[in-house]
């Protein structure tokens, strides 16, 4: 049984070292070594655990210095050469040490396989790695976040507008590229100061990083010390670092990579070998350089090296991995008999540890995962973000300033070596901000210089000058650098001054610094000014659902993450507020929403009235502690009388205007109001609509129906059909010889799916199946779903003597959905009242023919001989004649199916957002579309 977590965090960072001038730089190598030794054999680590079943997590900090080098093609392409000299070089070391060293020869075998196979893998992304790694984040096993946008050790930075625009400028950058915002950030050296949470919440990041200290000296003190994130006063979670785990690999003392077995980082062949056997592969000048083939172990103390034997290293790793697990185990075993609540153990370490400079890291988490996975129950990897989803309370905190390294409070980055560049720095930022206050509308050449100075700022801020200024290595690199963009700073400043722009050293410099090609400088603006000349702020809207993924119960579900989903696409913060779902966390961010679960007894038969008022309190609860925590709202969207009670009171309270979206109604459900449930149910349905500003419906049935039922004026509704993702609706794949997961070869194969009550028709359908079986004897049919229907619906088969034909699958996932989609000859949806049918819409998206009841909003959806095929509602043999047909011709159900999912377009998300968009700004009164939605909806066109 799981006890407590441990996160393993990388932070993979390298300064921006791009020089486009020249290919002698050696700073270079600092990337290309990294790609070598780290960033390759990581992935590799990765994708060597997935394709094994291995369930991990690791989080990983990818800096927007690296994230643009990793992605630039100049580097790209230098790195290509780079490699493929490394091969050059392994395979004249294979001719020499089989000459002249035999006992180096199967290592440099070993390293030309190893450059060979690095060089292959980077070919197979096209020079591209964060490819890799966005791939291993979109399968849920890396949480992937950023840093301040040059790495600025953010507590020796000046003003709000200069680390705001570090922060948005990281932010922006890590979704543009991982398609995701970032939840969290590794703050640089983690650096932090009070009132910095109030800027990391503002661009939306939940969580960071922080040394021991940083939490264990807050006020008040911490209840679960280092085991668990506090909350700063803002809301934002902060993680300390563990320090014994930290120590087992840090320290030079304890830490395993000093193991006398492992790798020796400073014997390289570049330094050992006559200079006319390396002279190619070192610096141009002659400087001698590492070049990564390293043939001897740490063997002790002594200048004195015995060759590296790569069996030893290994099996020393798995010594070393299996003791760091032992001591997690101890150390969590101990922290949850205390706390109540599982435990989070935080690793944190520099990626580049793991590679290079301890050549066997990567083999060591290797292990350490496999083990975590087969040989013990009591740990387990996660995430900060599931973490947080966890449990809905932590104790909140007054966190101090803090740094980690030497002295634990910026000594490193503040001190005679090279706190003479500070002045420099925040004098620049105060220009930065009298520029960027001064040019509310500039021309384009004013704007290109603007965000060039402001680039120059930001490279000059970065802490790795400083660090190395302080660590006395590269020093006169590192006061160049520092010097070089000053001075580019100050001659922009001058041009923008003088309204003088000289174009063509503009140019050049954007070339050389070309980082961020989307920086805006008005993130500069003081605050007085950014009100002023702003794009209207992202509107924000609160989403009550008692279903959201992955509780789901009929299709409410499916339609609020889709809709919710591409409003965050089309430039809205949406927040979803539903009931808790087991195995999913309290809070969690899917897809860029917001998914706030609140707790409540689950329901249970004649009691889910009562449930759902309860639910409803909880709701209200919910979104207090987001009021609370400073969160403001546009707009509420409530779905379905379940949430009435909330959606109300809430609009009451807060005077937020309300809009509600009708997914079905009592009255069509049972065909009239007929007892007490039903009339309270009713009443609740009329409340929602009377308090809301506009109700949308999902079909022109529906809004009839509305009108009737609730005497709605016609003006008051909105028609927005529902919609379907056809990429979510593609199979995983079937065995080879077609028909094989739902039916047997040569078996023809009719489905359902959906909830199992009444209205949905399926004793039709079982009514139909002799018809069918007369002609087809060997027709088989799937229903897929649950409900309260499905024991009669079970009895109805067995007294009709068609058990063994028809199979009753229960709730099934996505993935077997899709399968039965793609296995079906036809899908059949027999409903007696149907306000939409968006699964017969989802058939049609799968390419599958359909069948459906003439009713309701499936009579919008299918013309008959058309996309589709029509029935008579209740109707049995009308049934049977349709799928008769479809079974009797496949050719006539493919062209079905065929123009079904041409015209399936229609009904995509992209569009029905926008309309959903459209309704929420004539409730707000905006007469003109924010700029990114007007963009998005002229992309579409």
């Amino acid at each position: 049984m799981v006890k407590g977590y441990l996160a393993l965090v990388l932070h993979a960072h390298l300064p921006f070292v791009r020089h486009p001038e020249s290919e002698a730089y050696l700073e270079e190598r600092w990337l290309f070594e990294a790609i070598t030794e780290t960033y390759i054999p990581l992935l590799q680590v990765y994708q060597g655990l997935l394709a094994d079943g291995v369930e991990f997590r690791v989080t990983m900090s990818i800096t927007p210095t690296l994230l643009s080098m990793l992605t630039d093609p100049l580097l790209q392409k230098r790195y290509l050469k780079h490699i493929t000299k490394l091969i050059e070089l392994a395979e004249k070391e294979v001719l020499r040490t089989e000459a002249q060293d035999p006992q180096f020869n199967g290592l440099a075998f070993k390293y030309l396989n190893r450059f060979t196979t690095l060089r292959e893998f980077y070919l197979r992304y096209h020079g591209n790695l964060i490819t890799a790694f966005r791939e291993l984040q979109d399968l849920g096993k890396l949480e992937i976040i950023t840093c301040a946008a040059t790495h600025a050790f953010l507590p020796n930075v000046m003003t709000e507008e200069a680390i705001r625009a570090q922060l948005q400028t990281a932010v922006d950058l890590h979704t543009r590229h991982f398609g995701r915002a970032p939840q969290g950030i590794w703050l640089p050296e983690c650096g932090y100061v009070p009132e910095l949470d109030a800027l990391l919440k503002e661009v939306g990041l939940r969580f960071f990083f922080t040394d021991a200290h940083g939490v264990t000296t807050v006020e008040p003190a911490p209840v679960f010390g280092t085991c668990s994130p506090v909350l700063t006063p803002h809301g934002v979670a902060a993680f300390p670092r563990d320090m014994e785990s930290s120590n087992q690999v840090w320290s030079t003392q304890e830490g395993y990579p000093g193991d006398f077995n492992y790798r020796e980082y400073y014997r390289d062949i570049g330094f050992d070998l006559p200079f006319e056997d390396v002279r190619d592969y070192i610096h141009p000048d002659g400087i001698r350089i590492s070049t990564g083939v390293k043939y001897f172990r740490i063997t002790g103390k002594t200048g004195e090296k015995e060759p590296y034997n790569p069996q030893w290293a290994r099996e020393k790793a798995a010594e070393h991995a299996g003791n760091f697990l032992f001591n997690r185990e101890r150390q969590i075993e101990h922290a949850s008999a205390h706390m109540g609540r599982r435990p989070i153990i935080v690793a944190p370490y520099d990626a580049e540890l793991l590679g290079h400079w301890w050549y066997e890291g990567p083999i060591w988490l290797d292990m350490l995962l496999r083990k975590l996975h087969f040989d013990q129950t009591t740990v387990q990897t996660i995430t900060p973000s599931e973490y947080l989803g966890l449990y809905p309370d932590f104790q909140v905190c007054r966190l101090p300033m803090s740094s980690w390294g030497r002295g634990g409070y910026a000594d490193v980055w503040l001190r005679g070596e090279n706190d003479w560049i500070y002045p420099a720095l925040h004098r620049m930022e105060r220009r930065m901000i009298d520029l960027a206050d001064s040019f509310p509308q500039p021309s384009e050449l004013q704007r290109r210089a603007l965000n060039q100075a402001a680039r120059e700022l930001m490279l000059a801020q970065c802490s790795d000058w400083a660090f190395i200024m302080d660590n006395k290595t590269m020093v006169e690199y590192a006061v160049k650098r520092t010097k070089h963009h000053v001075n580019r700073f100050d001659a922009l400043d001058g041009m923008l001054c003088k309204g003088n722009i000289n174009e063509m050293w503009l140019a050049k410099v954007e070339c050389h610094d070309n980082i961020f090609p989307e920086i805006n400088f008005e993130a500069y603006r003081s605050r007085h000014e950014r009100r002023r000349f702003a794009p209207a702020a992202r509107p924000r809207v609160l989403v009550l659902s008692w279903e959201f993924p992955p509780m789901t119960v009929g299709g409410l579900s499916r339609h609020v993450y889709d809709l919710t989903r591409y409003l965050v696409k089309n430039g809205w913060d949406v927040h979803v507020v539903t009931t808790e779902a087991e195995g999913a966390p309290y809070e969690e961010v899917v897809e860029g929403v917001h998914v706030h679960r609140a707790h409540v007894l689950k329901p249970d038969g004649a009691e889910f009235v009562h449930w759902a008022f309860q639910l409803n309190l909880m709701m209200i609860d919910t979104v207090q502690g987001l009021l609370d925590a400073g969160l403001t709202f546009d707009l509420i969207h409530a779905h379905d009388w379940l949430v009435s009670y909330a959606a109300e009171s809430l609009k009451k309270q807060t005077g937020t205007p309300l809009v509600s979206t009708i997914h079905a109604t009592e009255h069509g459900r049972n065909h009239g109001i007929h007892t007490d449930l039903q009339r309270y149910i009713h009443e609740l349905e009329w409340k929602l609509t009377y308090e809301s500003k506009r109700v949308i419906l999902c079909s022109t049935y529906m809004k009839r129906e509305a009108e009737q039922v609730f005497e709605l004026p016609s003006d008051k509704l909105d028609v927005i059909p529902n919609g379907v993702d056809p990429e979510l609706l593609q199979p995983v794949g079937t065995a080879e010889g077609g028909k094989c997961v739902f039916a047997r070869e040569g078996e023809r194969l009719v489905m359902f799916v959906g909830r199992l009550v009444r209205e949905k028709g399926v004793h039709t359908l079982l009514n139909a199946v002799p018809m069918i079986l007369d002609e087809f004897p060997n027709a088989r049919f799937v229903i897929a779903g649950k409900g309260p229907a499905m024991e009669s619906l079970q009895e109805q088969a067995r007294a009709m003597g068609i058990a063994d034909r028809v199979r009753f699958t229960g709730f099934i996932s996505d993935e077997e959905r899709n399968t039965l989609f793609q296995e079906a000859d036809a899908a059949v949806f027999p409903s007696l009242y149907e306000p939409f049918g968006i699964v017969a819409l989802e058939a049609m998206a799968a390419n599958t023919p359909v069948v459906v009841s003439d009713v309701g909003g499936l009579g919008d959806v299918v013309q008959h001989g058309h996309n589709g095929l029509k029935m008579y509602a209740d109707d049995a043999y009308s049934l049977s004649l349709q799928v008769r047909d479809l079974l009797r011709d496949p050719a006539y159900g493919e062209r079905l199916a065929r123009t079904a999912l041409e015209e399936i377009d229609r009904y995509n998300w992209h569009a029905i957002a926008e309309q959903t968009i459209a309704v929420y700004r004539r409730v707000l009164g905006l007469e003109v579309r924010v700029p990114h939605v007007l963009e998005a909806a002229a992309a579409l066109e």
